[in-house]
């Protein structure tokens, strides 16, 4: 069972065979301009993404939903659901953009009032910054608390739901709120209500996620099925993507702030930060010239990966190199703290000129 709320370390491969999950790469030549995460194999599996697939090269339209929930500051790791929102707007796909504040109140005990604050100061100025334009009229946020029609169906659909449902998918017991049961039922309809008549009726949605959030989308299908002679509902489609690295191991999380460099860091704060990463070297210069490093196990080389070079082919020279022993930690983590400088200086400004914007955005209809 995956916890939405808690899960922390994923076996991918495990992930894949148990859920059904079909792998990303066998689909990377369908597409002319694959993101960058797609290419890497930082996004490794999907549902249904050849309907996405068949809407880009027929042009034909759909809808790319990604909520936020307002629980803490953004990091970098957060980056990754940005980047994919700024490439899908290429293709002038419709961005629907839920604030989870039913979601935050019910699960992390947040107020509505600090949601919506977290929020605009926080998210959406970080998203404005990212790259996320929401002056057009094809992106639309809204908070959950306050769109009635996504409240409506959320409890429509919960007529074919029971709780041993719940129970299975969320490993909901006796102790679990109301509140709390009804969140991921929010978060079906936030994704269901985008084929409404009311938005121009059925059509693909693609939601990309982290896999610890497959379980709301294998909710979110089974009701799209139950309700579709009602509705005419479409599958959702899914891609996820991995993690990052914490950067002294483990899963990088706002809930621990040792782990993360967040977007709201200072150039000088986040440079830090990247000279104390961990590395994938050996124990010693002898052994790392002899045997070479480990790049699949360095935080430096994520942020090469994720973030920082943009070229396939610089980063797969870092790769060999590494490996050969040729390239040292010492070197990796010099670049990667130039070019983190580099982006926290740029993304400082813009990000302060996005907080005038984010403060309309709620206000734009």
């Amino acid at each position: 069972m995956i916890d939405p709320w808690e899960s922390t370390d994923f076996d991918y491969e495990k992930v894949i065979e148990q859920f059904g999950i079909k792998s990303f790469p066998d689909l990377i030549k369908e597409l002319d301009n694959p993101h960058k995460l797609m290419r890497r194999g930082v996004i490794f599996g999907h549902r249904d993404f050849t309907n996405i697939i068949h809407a880009i090269k027929n042009k034909k339209r759909f809808t790319v939903l990604t909520g936020m929930m307002p629980s803490g500051n953004m990091h970098i790791g957060h980056k990754m659901i940005v980047d994919q929102i700024v490439w899908y707007q290429k293709y002038d796909a419709n961005i629907r953009i839920p604030i989870a504040d039913l979601e935050a109140y019910s699960a992390r005990g947040i107020s509505f009032e600090e949601s919506k604050k977290l929020a605009i100061q926080e998210y959406i100025t970080n998203y404005i910054a990212l790259g996320v334009d929401f002056e057009k009229e094809n992106v639309t946020t809204y908070l959950q608390s306050k769109e009635s029609i996504v409240k409506d169906l959320a409890f429509i659909l919960s007529k074919k739901v029971n709780f041993n449902e719940m129970k299975a998918i969320y490993g909901f017991g006796g102790s679990t709120n109301m509140a709390h049961m009804q969140a991921p039922l929010i978060q079906v309809s936030d994704i269901l209500h985008t084929e409404l008549n009311e938005f121009a009726g059925p059509k693909p949605v693609i939601v990309p996620v982290g896999v610890d959030q497959d379980p709301h989308i294998r909710l979110t299908r089974d009701l799209a099925y139950k309700f579709k002679s009602q509705y005419g509902f479409i599958s959702p489609s899914s891609t996820y993507h991995r993690f990052m690295t914490g950067l002294n191991g483990g899963k990088m999380s706002s809930s621990k702030p040792k782990t993360a460099i967040f977007l709201s860091d200072s150039s000088e704060i986040a440079e830090q930060k990247v000279k104390t990463t961990k590395t994938g070297g050996r124990e010693s210069l002898k052994e790392q010239k002899e045997l070479g490093g480990d790049p699949n196990n360095c935080v430096i080389y994520e942020l090469f990966l994720y973030h920082l070079i943009d070229s396939d082919d610089e980063l797969n020279e870092i790769y060999i190199n590494c490996k050969n022993g040729t390239c040292l930690c010492g070197y990796c983590k010099n670049k990667a703290s130039e070019l983190t400088v580099k982006f926290f200086e740029k993304f400082s400004e813009k990000r302060e000129e996005a907080s005038e914007i984010a403060k309309n955005v709620l206000n734009k209809d």
